[in-house]
């Protein structure tokens, strides 16, 4: 069979996916490495290690392939959004890359939207003003070490640093990692005047925007490694956010998709670039002309996961010896299914990690209301996994505020596998929510935009049709009704104590730096 592979670098791993033409997985191949946490609020990774474990992902792939009689006819890739690595003249890192959870950039990134500038440059660049962006990264840098921010030849994200591995290309990256940098200009298709002075960056420090179908070739080395044609296409690809959509076939109008791993995401497609009034959204390339709005969330299995860390020390089940962590995570779901919806009256905000969308304000942090002593350890889990739920919707109500409606989504993600999690979602969209037959949807749209770009699939929303998906949960009606009633107690409960937690966060110690072993999602 004739495949294309897709290269998927993510936060904890890179995984690599050969497709066949009607979306089938022939082959498939992890690489993970750690995430460090060398301080307060910081989250880093090994540029080298990303590097490596793109080629390692792309050798092992290959070679399964060949082991199959499978022919590789084209290479696609995938990156995740918002870091930013120092690199030299020569693509090579200066130091460590800045990821997506890094929230050093906070002061910075407040004091642009109490200047006023942040709508106005969300508008333009699509990305919203938060710690997460690039913008604010690179602005942190101009405060705090601006000699290492100007003589640094090059400044990149995860796409670059994997471009300059694998492919014979200018420095360069794609429409929609530029997109999400908020550096970008996605109406005028330029970096931002106004974003790069903030920024304290020159257009000679960042790459070259090219379209997300540009097809370039790979090293020679890079080739002999994996034992492929020096001529195999590299398709220079998307951000792992659009790709998931076009993964699990939600590319129609109408259709979102949903990601539920450690973190979580609700996106659908539209036919331009463009940026709702109340900068709730984002707005990020998938080609030159199908764009992505929607809305990310730190936290989503990740909380279950500390539910279990925290709440379930010795938990013992009959025949549990030896459980993992994923099998344990697994049990407290089904024990919580056992908790009436609204968990008996307890509101969770799962900020653990802080939060994104729908407000995009930095310093938000988790908590209970409502705790009273008949709550125990499935009340608390099954609150955490409504309030996941609960974010997601304020996501899909602005859709809805910017008249985009939505009547089908299709989900993926570790999560999903949970009952509990697709039937609490489903009430809380009061949407049917399909879950895709592939939990690799990031790395599969990464294939497909590849089979696009090389002429084989002219439709995009033809991936609708390849991808298989399961019958969808259809919402509880009076679920939903609870659940809509609640959302609102969300907002107003998580702004209100906003200014507490940020003065509980100067009173706290400052953590030790740690490592974190990667996570599957």
């Amino acid at each position: 069979m004739d495949v294309v592979i897709g290269i998927d670098t993510g936060t904890t791993a890179t995984k690599g996916v050969a497709a066949g033409p009607d979306g089938s997985i022939r082959a498939l191949a992890s690489v993970h490495y750690p995430l460090s946490v060398p301080g307060s609020g910081r989250a880093e990774l090994d540029p080298v290690a990303l590097r490596d474990a793109a080629v390692k992902a792309l050798r092992d792939v290959a070679e399964i392939c060949r082991t199959n009689g499978d022919r590789v006819i084209g290479i696609g890739l995938s990156a995740f959004l918002h870091a930013v690595v120092p690199m030299d003249a020569d693509g090579l890192p200066l130091g460590p890359l800045v990821t997506w959870a890094d929230g050093r950039a906070g002061e910075q990134s407040e004091r642009i939207v109490a200047e006023g500038r942040g709508k106005r440059l969300q508008g333009r660049t699509g990305t919203p003003v938060h710690p997460m962006s690039p913008l604010t990264k690179l602005a942190w840098w101009h405060d705090n070490d601006p000699e290492t921010l100007r003589k640094t030849p090059r400044w990149g994200g995860v796409k670059e640093l994997v471009l300059a591995a694998l492919a014979e290309a200018p420095f360069a990256v794609d429409l929609s990692i530029a997109s999400g940098t908020g550096l970008y200009d996605i109406h005028e298709r330029r970096w931002d005047p106004e974003a790069l002075d903030i920024a304290g960056v020159t257009t000679g420090q960042l790459a070259e925007v090219l379209p997300t179908t540009t097809i370039l070739r790979l090293r020679p080395e890079v080739a002999r490694a994996a034992g492929l044609d020096p001529a195999t296409p590299l398709v220079i690809g998307a951000a792992d956010g659009p790709l998931a959509n076009l993964g699990v076939g939600a590319t129609p109008a109408g259709v979102a998709a949903v990601s539920l791993g450690t973190s979580g995401a609700l996106r659908t497609v539209v036919d331009r670039p463009t940026a709702d009034q109340a900068g709730r959204l984002f707005c990020y390339a998938l080609t030159e002309d199908r764009w992505v709005i929607g809305g990310a969330v730190n936290n989503a299995g990740s909380v279950v996961r500390w539910a279990g860390q925290s709440f379930a020390s010795g938990f013992e089940r009959p025949g549990a010896e030896g459980e993992d962590a994923d099998e344990r995570d697994a049990a407290l779901l089904m024990e919580a299914q056992g908790v009436a919806p609204g968990s008996d009256g307890l509101l969770c905000l799962p900020y653990l990690l802080g939060e994104r969308a729908p407000w995009w304000k930095p310093g938000l942090r988790g908590a209970y209301l409502g705790l009273r002593r008949e709550h125990g350890r499935a009340h608390l889990v099954r609150s955490a996994v409504e309030g996941v739920c609960q974010q997601l919707a304020l996501v899909l109500d602005s859709f809805t505020a910017e008249g985009h409606a939505i009547s089908e989504v299709r989900a993926t993600g570790g999560a999903v596998a949970s009952e509990l999690w697709v039937g609490v979602l489903a009430a809380a969209l009061n949407v049917p929510v399909a879950v895709a037959d592939t939990p690799e949807g990031t790395a599969l749209g990464a294939c497909l935009l590849a089979r696009h770009a090389l002429g084989e699939l002219p439709d995009l929303d033809h991936a609708a049709t390849l991808v298989p998906i399961g019958e969808p949960a259809r919402p509880d009606p009076d679920n939903a009704e609870l659940y809509a009633r609640m959302r609102p107690l969300i907002e107003s409960s998580a702004l209100a104590v906003l200014d507490v937690v940020k003065e509980l966060d100067r009173l706290a110690p400052q953590p030790l730096p740690t490592t974190e072993k990667a996570v599957q999602s």
